[in-house]
């Protein structure tokens, strides 16, 4: 089964991302802060990794670039979500190591065609 670390503080949006991609068949894993999802991020080497970008503790810009430093969890693809629509906010995801971005609200369609992308 494919297991998606989600990190996002938010409980609301948590709970919505976590029952959609668990409906959809893939195992779910989640932190409420950067801190907590580089290290569930070493101990269970997720197939992907959904990354807010505002965090509390290690933000979610931070927190990709230990995840990608690290040698255990540097292949994993990581998609940042964040409320920041700039084409400067994308670059900057981008430049932090996320493999790809997603603004929010989520779109669900929208995530799924990426998180297909990113596992193939």
């Amino acid at each position: 089964m494919t297991r998606i670390l989600i990190v996002e503080d938010n409980e609301m949006n948590l709970d919505m991302l976590s029952r959609r991609l668990s409906r959809r068949g893939y195992e779910i894993i989640t932190a409420m802060d950067g801190e907590k999802g580089i290290e569930l991020a070493i101990v269970h080497l997720p197939d992907l990794i959904l990354m807010d970008m505002s965090l509390p503790i290690i933000d979610g810009w931070e927190a990709t670039q230990k995840v990608k430093a690290h040698q255990a969890t540097s292949h994993i693809p990581i998609i940042a979500l964040t409320a920041h629509v700039m084409e400067s906010d994308r670059q900057k995801a981008l430049i932090a190591g996320c493999d790809d971005y997603d603004t929010k609200p989520i779109e669900i369609e929208r995530l799924l065609g990426k998180i297909a992308a990113l596992l193939k």
